[in-house]
């Protein structure tokens, strides 16, 4: 369950990262609240997720499925570059991601 709470709190954590760039600074109310909402939970699902995990795993895990996914959803719906090397560095982050998975014991 430990893992189910981690992958959630990684969702919420692309999430808040993505939405920041509609709030436009903190500026639009309800992009805001949303985001503010986001991180909550995801902290709240991390902090779920350590109770049984290692911290340093967790929080890399939750740290690379946020910073992964935020760059693709950046690909995706910010045009931003979508060069070989960067899609390269993603594929290391999600590599190490799924390494410490399957090291957890």
């Amino acid at each position: 369950m430990h893992w189910t709470y981690l992958f959630i709190a990684a969702g919420f954590e692309i999430i808040w990262a993505v939405g920041l760039k509609f709030t436009e600074g903190f500026t639009r109310l309800w992009p805001s609240v949303g985001v503010g909402a986001a991180m909550a939970a995801s902290m709240f699902l991390l902090a779920l997720a350590a109770r049984g995990l290692p911290i340093g795993t967790a929080y890399a895990v939750w740290t690379g499925i946020g910073a992964a996914g935020t760059a693709i959803l950046g690909i995706i719906l910010f045009h931003e570059s979508a060069s070989a090397l960067r899609l390269m560095c993603v594929a290391l982050i999600v590599t190490g991601v799924v390494g410490l998975k399957l090291l957890q014991r």
